[in-house]
């Protein structure tokens, strides 16, 4: 066993190859976006607009009161935060409805680890969130997908018929879906739910920024016992850093998800923060209508250039197409301006950002159009 000069045991470092990972694992790579450190990022869809210097007071004096017991364990099961959440979300619901977690990605890893499993089939609809078969891999369950429309919206009769005939244990539908920001009638909610044998989860992570008239899936709650919907305050709350998600279902289904959450799973400053952001919704929400304008905008201005544009309801629009998107994603970034290699082949997503990060966009971008040859038509070939 080697020893440190010090005479102390040193660390062994074994290559990553040389350790027992489970075989499923073995040459996969950590889930995340690049950080990088541009003058303008525009690649995880946050809000761009951090709290006004009010509400971060507020959260540091909450922050300092919860750190005077952080020799105890947090409130195990945040009833007073979901009583809050309860009360933001409306729809009468009650905090035994409500489940919080670090991240509405907590909150679907509990819902595969209570639904899911071995011999349990998943089923989404592509393309959607690329954290979604993860979830399914760390829970040892098949993952399966149904294609999208061009438009990427979901065929219902299509989706009715494969949940019908494949019975997945978890359906999870996202409304506005991410990367191409489409909404899901609630028709086609409805005719999931109707055929599902198992639970039906609608992410709903960017669902303050969707136009207005677009339905929620929380009111359809009353009628589908296994239906249940998730929701974030990483993205319209400006509280990304605070990590807390949530979801809403019947008190039967929360409790399912207490069996396999981790003890004390959610830290009393993460409840103390969060519940602050949540007693100044409306100001942590001033920016959404100022931000689906800058979406709206965008959409038009990337539609001008000649691009194809996704309809979008979420903070962010999918534009293309391009013979090497790749090359597209580094000459924006060579000129300072970091946007998302993701969704279907030859498109890229871009996040809604501030009066300057989205000139910053448009003239790298045109700066990109302008040096070359960049599209491909239907046929995947290049075009001027």
């Amino acid at each position: 066993m080697p020893f440190s000069s010090a005479g102390q045991r040193a660390t062994a470092r074994p290559a990553l190859d040389e350790l027992p990972l489970r075989p499923e694992l073995v040459g996969e790579k950590p889930y995340g976006a690049p950080q990088l450190d541009v003058p303008v990022c525009l690649n995880v869809n946050e809000n761009p607009y951090p709290p006004s210097e009010q509400v971060i007071s507020e959260i540091a004096a909450a922050v300092a009161d919860a750190a005077r017991s952080m020799n105890r364990y947090p409130e195990r099961d945040a009833l007073g935060l979901r009583g809050d959440l309860a009360r933001y979300l409306g729809h009468g619901l009650t905090a035994e409805q409500i489940w919080a977690a670090n991240g509405s990605n907590e909150v679907m890893l509990h819902v595969l680890l209570a639904f899911a499993g071995p011999k349990r089939r998943v089923l989404s609809f592509a393309p959607t969130y690329s954290m979604y078969p993860e979830y399914a891999r760390d829970t040892h369950s098949e993952w399966c997908t149904i294609p999208r429309r061009d438009d990427f919206t979901i065929d219902p009769d299509a989706a009715t018929q494969v949940v019908f005939e494949t019975r997945p244990a978890v359906v999870l539908i996202t409304s506005p879906n991410n990367p191409t920001g489409t909404a899901v009638s609630l028709a086609t909610i409805r005719a999931i739910c109707d055929v599902a044998p198992g639970v039906v989860v609608v992410d709903e992570a960017y669902y303050e920024f969707a136009r207005s008239g677009t339905p929620s899936a929380l009111e359809l709650l009353p009628h589908y016992p296994r239906l249940a919907v998730s929701r974030t305050m990483s993205k319209a709350f400006a509280f990304a850093a605070g990590r807390l998600g949530y979801l809403a279902a019947a008190p039967a289904f929360i409790e399912a998800l207490q069996i396999v959450r981790l003890p004390y799973h959610l830290s009393a400053l993460t409840q103390a923060a969060g519940r602050v952001a949540l007693a100044h919704a409306p100001e942590m929400l001033a920016k959404v209508d100022q931000l689906r304008q800058a979406r709206d905008d965008l959409a038009d201005w990337l539609a001008s250039r000649g691009l194809q544009v996704a309809a979008s309801d979420a903070n962010f629009v999918l534009f293309g197409r391009f013979a090497d998107r790749h090359m597209v994603w580094q000459a924006l970034l060579d000129r300072g301006v970091l946007i998302r290699e993701t969704g279907p082949q030859g498109w890229l997503r871009v996040s809604a950002g501030t009066p300057a990060e989205m000139q910053a966009f448009k003239a790298a971008l045109a700066a990109v159009l302008e040096a070359g040859t960049v599209f491909e038509n239907q046929r995947g070939k290049e075009i001027s």
